[in-house]
């Protein structure tokens, strides 16, 4: 049975604030986060994406001349990218909680315990 990684939306926004406050340079950490936690071979290439993406976005703040045009570009990716992988966060990386089981057709509910009485009934009235 593959294992399910269920979060409620505090801590999906939790993980997009994080992305968001942090200007995209953790947004690989709830992608890492994800990938520990379930495993699954899907989650560890978001994970690589994202951490290519920091390497590259980093290294192009630095190398890049600051003219018009290739720092507006960078810009553009950097909020694109951000705006994906909070999506992501929001609607795509955890599982969605199972409702629970109802009872099946036909079946009666369990009856309560029978009341007792105070100590000794019937014997001690």
């Amino acid at each position: 049975m593959e294992k399910r990684l269920e979060a409620g939306w505090f801590q999906r926004i939790a993980w997009s604030v994080l992305v968001w406050f942090s200007l995209g340079l953790l947004v690989w950490v709830p992608f890492l986060y994800v990938a520990i936690r379930r495993g699954r071979g899907s989650d560890w290439g978001a994970f690589a994406a994202f951490m290519v993406y920091e390497v590259a976005t980093v290294t192009g703040l630095s190398v890049l001349p600051d003219d018009g045009d290739s720092s507006a570009v960078l810009g553009i990716v950097i909020i694109l990218c951000l705006l994906t992988a909070t999506a992501m966060l929001l609607f795509a990386m955890f599982d969605q909680r199972l409702p629970k089981p109802a009872v099946p057709y036909g079946a009666a509910p369990m009856a309560p315990a029978p009341q007792q009485g105070p100590y000794g009934y019937p014997y001690g009235r």
